[in-house]
């Protein structure tokens, strides 16, 4: 009976560990003779042991160090005059613990332990607002890393405020790094994330993306129209409140400027707004819009690039949609 049998002692140590291997081993063989274990075995098993046992306990002291090295205190304005030099230095390896920790949290286990640690935190009330620009948007990218595809660490983030924050340095850091990974790190928050997108939403998430299209960062550009893109499409409902906000006519009027790559998913997100929305339809079909003309001259300009057979695509598409149906309509009350 279960309840005849002896209490099961754990080992609380890696000899105890070894020492349990080998009884095991011992007892599979049944009541034949036991040898004992060779030294070259022990040792070996020893050291294989020990491997697997340190792996994520270097990593978790690794994390400790990082923060550590993150968490010093500033000197006094005193103690930093004629101290550049060292000044830099303290900034270095700042900027080498976040490279560190952002490699070890692509680990999700890590990112939680991060996250437990009060890693997080420490990036969003030290870090986000510091002067040094390498500092600001490497932590933005630490945050990105960890928010990925963990509901877990977005909803701590959510609750100790990273949203807005991140939301404002996409909007106005004077550094375009500092604005691109603030960016990555919103779209890693919000995406298929629905308490995300309504925080989203709250802050006026989507002006921020057409501000971002409108800037001269390429960078910013590209990812800004990539994340209005996919949040159309995984999430249809938003079609109605960003079209109410004149979308459809400032992304014509992005796409009237010089041709960029971002295009293709500007007009990818027009595609969205004119499917399954009648208002979307409507403001694209606006005579005083001329976007009819734009979209013949963007076909013929498109044509015979491979490299732009999507955003021809897209292009056709958008034709077809919007004023192929309605010509036939115009036929047809000219009879």
């Amino acid at each position: 009976m279960a309840e005849d049998r002896p209490t099961r002692r754990y080992p609380q140590n890696l000899q105890g560990v070894l020492q349990l291997a080998v009884d095991a081993g011992s007892a599979a063989e049944g009541p034949a003779t036991v040898e004992p274990m060779s030294e070259e075995r022990k040792t070996w098993l020893g050291d294989a042991l020990a491997e697997v046992c340190k792996g994520p306990m270097d990593e978790v002291e690794q994390i400790k160090h990082c923060l550590a090295v993150l968490r010093k205190e500033g000197r006094s304005e005193r103690e930093r005059e004629g101290e550049e030099e060292r000044d830099e230095e303290d900034e270095d390896e700042r900027e080498s613990a976040f490279e560190l920790l952002s490699e070890l949290c692509e680990n999700l286990d890590n990112a939680r332990d991060l996250m437990t640690l009060g890693g997080l935190e420490l990036c969003l009330s030290q870090y986000l607002c510091h002067a040094q620009s390498g500092l600001r948007w490497r932590a933005a990218h630490l945050i990105a890393t960890c928010a990925q595809n963990m509901s877990q660490v977005q909803v701590h983030l959510f609750s100790i405020g990273a949203l807005p924050k991140l939301l404002q340095l996409t909007d106005s850091d004077p550094h375009p790094t500092v604005r691109v990974k603030a960016l990555y790190a919103v779209s890693c928050l919000v995406r298929e994330q629905e308490a995300g997108l309504q925080a989203f939403l709250s802050h006026d998430g989507f002006s921020m993306l057409m501000r971002g299209m409108q800037s001269d960062n390429e960078k910013l550009q590209t990812k800004s129209a990539f994340l209005l893109l996919n949040l159309l499409m995984s999430h249809p409902e938003t079609k109605d409140t960003v079209v109410s906000m004149g979308m459809v006519q400032q992304l014509v009027s992005v796409l009237r400027t010089p041709h960029s790559d971002f295009h293709e998913h500007v007009l990818g997100a027009l595609c969205c707004l004119v499917e399954d929305c009648p208002q979307g339809l409507k403001d694209c079909r606006n005579p005083a819009l001329g976007l009819e003309e734009l979209l013949r001259q963007l076909s013929k300009e498109l044509q015979g690039k491979e490299e732009s057979q999507e955003e021809l695509d897209f292009c056709e598409r958008m034709r077809v949609t919007c004023f192929r149906g309605q010509q036939s309509d115009d036929n047809g009350m000219d009879r």
